[in-house]
């Protein structure tokens, strides 16, 4: 198992960081070339089915099911390759702290960057662990090179060792996921799986089939300009207005005071002058109802500030960007209970926990593919502080193959 630490620091250090800005498909055009080095390391390892859509840079491979499990149900791993656009993934430089003491991590001597326990209390749960950090210059692409590479790992194993009885599977790395479009042109049809696992969380033992639903919302305020020498009763100021709309939702609904299945408000960007200003929110709930009702909040605000500044002043759009995967996960737990299963015989402590967030997998279940997220050994994604556990990365993929292993046992 040790191959997945040698193909982690190749991977991350090729660029894939994804843009926000970019229109096209894949945002960056770099992202092509990990999916170049993975189609060519899974042709050498003998992989079959590989179909490589340079169109949009998906690449999908098979592991053939051995004898006797032809009839087991195909089930898929997935993983994104692209990183954060969050800090820059150029000239990522690895580095292996081998037996962390459990003490403060200097990155960067040079710079004075470290990592402190004061700041990440959870590091010194690792003492005595081998940690993969940086140099404090760039993030590290844990998320997600740390899935691609046990996913790859596990494929080389399976293919060598076909002893191991296990029906067919089917593996896939996605672009864009960090900018919400790894599934856009995701073929679930050639895809061909039954249920799928997206490989793409944190520490050992995560488990996670519940997710936020989630919204973005755009607020445009058209203010008027006027000379604030002669300004009473004529000006109306955007951004104070902007002001106002913000201050107007729940405070207590903000990211910075809520966890578990606490929904928010976010607004993530403001931008604007006194005659037009513009606010990028997002909004999140586990809770469908909830979430619906958080988006009804949302728009009578506007409408509130509509009837005291006059109509149109606020326009406001939201899109629904993606849903709670648990309403489709119920309905085939086993999903759940196989992994947890497949932790727990391999001494893994398993903890199901809700997603902050949304995974590729999310979408992927609305598109007819079953896909809980499993974890992969990461930690403090997208930032210069992320690290990997390289003693849970090789037990993550121990746990890939046990889950292939306990679907074929089922159908032997």
């Amino acid at each position: 198992m040790e191959r997945v630490i040698e193909n982690f620091l190749e991977y991350v250090k090729i660029d894939t960081q994804s843009s926000e800005e970019s229109t096209s498909t894949p945002s960056t055009s770099k992202q092509h070339d990990l999916a170049a080095v993975l189609e060519r390391q899974l042709q050498e390892m003998g992989a079959q089915d590989i179909v490589y859509d340079k169109e949009h840079c998906y690449l999908y491979a098979s592991i053939p099911a051995t004898a006797g499990c032809e009839q087991a149900p195909v089930i898929g791993f997935i993983a994104h390759m692209d990183t954060s656009p969050a800090v820059t993934g150029t000239g990522v430089k690895p580095r292996i702290v081998e037996e962390y003491d459990g003490k403060d991590i200097v990155l960067n001597e040079e710079k004075q960057i470290v990592m402190k326990v004061a700041d990440f209390p959870e590091l010194a749960s690792y003492q005595g662990k081998r940690l993969i950090v940086t140099d404090g210059t760039t993030l590290l692409g844990a998320d997600d090179k740390a899935g691609v590479a046990e996913i790859m790992t596990m494929t080389e194993y399976l293919l060598q060792h076909k002893e191991i009885r296990h029906g067919r599977i089917r593996i896939a790395f996605t672009p864009d996921e960090e900018v919400g479009a790894g599934a856009d042109h995701f073929n679930v049809e050639q895809f061909g799986a039954d249920y799928a696992y997206t490989v793409d969380g944190g520490r050992l033992g995560e488990l996670e089939y519940e997710n936020f639903n989630a919204a973005g919302a755009k607020v445009l305020i058209h203010g008027r300009s006027v000379h604030p020498g002669e300004a009473k009763d004529k000006m109306r100021n955007a951004i104070l207005m902007a002001q106002e709309f913000q201050a107007m939702l729940p405070v207590s609904e903000n990211p910075m005071y809520t966890c578990g299945y606490e929904g928010f408000y976010h607004l993530d960007q403001l931008r604007g002058t006194v005659e037009e200003t513009v606010a990028e929110y997002i909004i999140r709930d586990h809770d469908r109802e909830k979430f619906e009702k958080k988006k009804e909040t949302f728009v009578q605000v506007g409408e509130y500030l509509n009837k005291k500044y006059g109509a149109g002043t606020f326009d406001i759009e939201i899109k629904d960007s993606y849903y709670n995967m648990k309403e489709i996960i119920v309905e085939h737990m086993h999903l759940v209970e196989y992994a947890k299963a497949a932790m727990e015989e391999l001494g893994i402590r398993p903890v199901v926990v809700p997603i902050r967030g949304g995974t590729d997998g999310a979408r992927l279940s609305f598109m007819g593919l079953p896909c809980p997220n499993l974890c992969t050994g990461g930690q403090n994604f997208h930032g210069r502080f992320e690290y990997a556990c390289a003693d849970e990365m090789e037990m993550i993929v121990r746990l890939l193959i046990r889950i292939a292993e306990k679907y074929g046992e089922k159908h032997d």
